[in-house]
């Protein structure tokens, strides 16, 4: 049997003896810088190379242990699913689902272009299919049809994603215009009430309401409407 090759990095630990130990490279090293240099260069600009010269290794030594960058992305997701929790199971479903969002949404703020791995991978790592398996037993608990509980899960989690990349798409625009986001919002609300008021009555009147709301009253209000949908179609409620 090949015996499995350790490749050194330049990082060194010197020991009193002067003895130089290397750190071998594996799967889990490349997924913790991978996930470091997304908050720097973000996705569009994290490539193979790039991780592997922060590693101080050949491109080609990473592709012994993640097979390409779909994958690393997989792996990616992977860990930001291990960042979401879980209530225990004694509060109310609706309440549990809640928590759950709540968490997902601050593991996704973590992370530059958090929302734009997710999309870009498929759910096949462990702590991302734990996590749906977790939301799908807490319709079940509550008395949901299965049919209906895959849809529903999807229809919660794709809100989240959502409601995230605005959240980000927003920040970023006045990030790059070099104004704090409250000043973008005013000059959004001065450009919407400029609007002709024979053509656009409501966008006018609700001009302060659009381009200023409350992240987290509006992130809640959202969730809250789903879950009550939700409600209305138990059929064996526990």
């Amino acid at each position: 049997m090949a015996r499995r090759r350790i490749h050194p990095i330049h990082t060194s630990i010197q020991t009193d003896t002067d003895i130089t130990l290397y750190i071998p490279l594996d799967r889990e090293r490349i997924v913790c810088k991978a996930l470091g240099m997304l908050n720097e260069v973000g996705l569009k600009d994290l490539s193979m190379r790039k991780i592997a010269d922060s590693l101080g290794v050949k491109a080609a030594s990473l592709y012994y242990h993640v097979k390409d960058k779909e994958e690393l992305l997989q792996l990616l997701a992977d860990q930001i699913s291990n960042r979401v929790e879980w209530p225990q199971e004694t509060l109310a479903w609706d309440q549990q689902i809640i928590y759950w969002a709540q968490s997902f949404r601050k593991a996704l703020h973590a992370f530059q272009d958090a929302v734009d791995v997710f999309h870009s991978s498929t759910a096949r790592g462990y702590d991302r299919l734990r996590q749906i398996e977790a939301l799908y037993n807490v319709f079940v608990q509550a008395g949901f049809d299965d049919v209906h509980i895959p849809w529903m899960s999807g229809m919660v989690k794709n809100y989240i994603l959502s409601f995230v990349a605005e959240e980000v798409q927003l920040s970023s625009l006045a990030k790059r215009s070099g104004i704090p986001f409250e000043e973008l919002c005013e000059q959004f609300t001065q450009t919407f009430k400029r609007l002709p008021q024979d053509q656009f009555p409501h966008l006018i009147r609700m001009a302060s309401s659009t381009t200023t709301g409350d992240w987290e009253t509006e992130f809640m209000f959202g969730l809250q409407v789903l879950l009550d949908g939700f409600k209305a179609k138990l059929v064996n409620p526990y």
